[in-house]
């Protein structure tokens, strides 16, 4: 406004300068300081971009972002306001979970290749070793060089061996994997939270404790953090906080669309995830951790034997023909134990069996902490609540429905899996 005003003050007296100056036919020069007016341009953000918005709704938004620009009283009161704080919060989350997304998706390709890489350089390095050995036996003379380059390669296998069996490498990945698929789920639910409009503090509060507490299940770094790949126990991984946000409480007049028959259903769908569908994960993973011990323990061991069989290749007539019998046996499981337990990611097999078992344990959670919540209109809402158990599970609400009353009539006796997904 002040440089409009300005402007006009300028141009009349520019113009009163030149009338007098044809006048007078002497020229005159008017020199005029105006301060220079700062109007900082206010970002407004962008609280959802979405094909569907209406041009009319474009043009209020425009129409509010350019009243802002010029009322630094609005932009204060806009500033100062609780839920525009909490926006601007939840677009900070955004941003970082976005971050990780990215990461979890890079780490988890590279430790795949890690896989692929270590596997074919380890069972090259034992094939060729073993091939040492059949050579030094049958060669008779002059055989030191072969069996002291199959000893060594065998001592590095065995080396690589131990370090690739305590990192699982296809565990990495596939718990590089899972992360992003929680992370990018995670991004769609602050979108739709910032869609739906007047986020809170709580809002922006559970957003937090979700975040720290994805950072804690799926660590990226190796040293220190890393996940336990052999534990003494098989649990399901947990990668939601422990203390659930509590709701904000709703005025809707109908019960929050909660009825008794809705809450005995959820209980007995809590009771079938429990009992049939973690149950049943949690037993496949004690399985396949107890095979890839077996197997990580098997690997190293046959190509150290092998090593000391090279060791003593045509060392004496006696017990020559046992060494490099040693030597090229030992090196022959090695390969194909590496292959099994590598080859068909072992590994990675016992933390999808986890992460199955979190997911039912999640379920289970979720229907506890809304059923244990007394103030009806606090829970959330009973008939969108439904929905999300039915599509998580992979059925239909009435499919839903029917498995609640069949579990109600024959307990323990249901042969019927809650999840149909997997």
């Amino acid at each position: 406004m002040a440089t409009l005003q300005a402007s006009s003050i300028l141009s009349s007296f520019c113009s009163a300068s030149s009338s007098s100056s044809f006048r007078r036919g002497t020229n005159i020069t008017a020199k005029i300081n105006i301060p220079n007016i700062r109007t900082n341009k206010i970002s407004l953000p962008r609280l959802i971009q979405r094909r569907g918005i209406s041009e009319h709704e474009q043009l209020n938004f425009n129409t509010i972002e350019k009243q802002l620009i010029n009322s630094p009283s609005k932009r204060g009161d806009m500033i100062n306001d609780p839920d525009m704080l909490a926006v601007e919060k939840l677009y900070a989350i955004k941003e970082a979970v976005a971050d990780r997304v990215e990461m979890h998706r890079n780490i988890g390709e590279q430790r795949s290749q890690w896989n692929s890489m270590l596997l074919t350089s380890i069972n090259g390095i034992i094939l060729a070793a073993a091939t040492m050995v059949g050579v030094a036996a049958i060669s008779g003379d002059s055989v030191l060089g072969l069996k002291m380059s199959s000893t060594l390669l065998y001592l590095a296998a065995t080396g690589m061996l131990i370090i690739m069996n305590k990192i699982q490498p296809s565990q990495l990945a596939e718990e590089q994997r899972k992360a992003t698929r929680l992370f990018q789920d995670f991004y769609n639910q602050i979108e739709t939270t910032l869609s739906i409009g007047h986020p809170s503090d709580i809002d922006v509060k559970g957003t937090m404790d979700k975040v720290l507490a994805l950072d804690k299940a799926y660590p990226l770094p190796l040293l220190g953090v890393m996940l336990d790949k052999f534990p003494s126990s098989v649990q399901p991984a947990v990668w939601w906080p422990q203390q659930r946000q509590r709701q904000p409480k709703r005025v809707s007049g109908n019960g929050n669309d909660w009825s008794r028959k809705l809450e005995e259903d959820m209980k007995e769908i809590m009771g079938v995830l429990g009992r049939k569908d973690q149950e049943e994960y949690i037993r496949l993973g004690k399985k396949a951790i107890k095979l890839n011990k077996f197997l990580a323990i098997s690997g190293p061991l046959l190509t150290g034997l092998a090593a000391i069989g090279s060791a003593f290749v045509d060392s004496s007539p006696s017990h020559g023909s046992w060494a490099a019998m040693l030597g090229i046996v030992g090196g022959a499981l090695a390969s194909v134990v590496n292959m099994v337990e590598h080859g068909g990611q072992v590994g990675m097999v016992f933390e999808m069996y986890r992460s199955n078992a979190g997911f039912f344990e999640y379920m289970q959670q979720s229907i506890e902490s809304n059923l244990r919540e007394t103030d009806i209109e606090r829970r959330e809402n009973g008939e969108v609540f439904e929905m999300k158990v039915a599509l998580k599970l992979g059925r239909s609400l009435s499919d839903l429905r029917n498995l609640a009353a069949s579990s109600s009539l024959k307990a323990d006796d249901l042969d019927e899996f809650a999840s149909k997904l997997f």
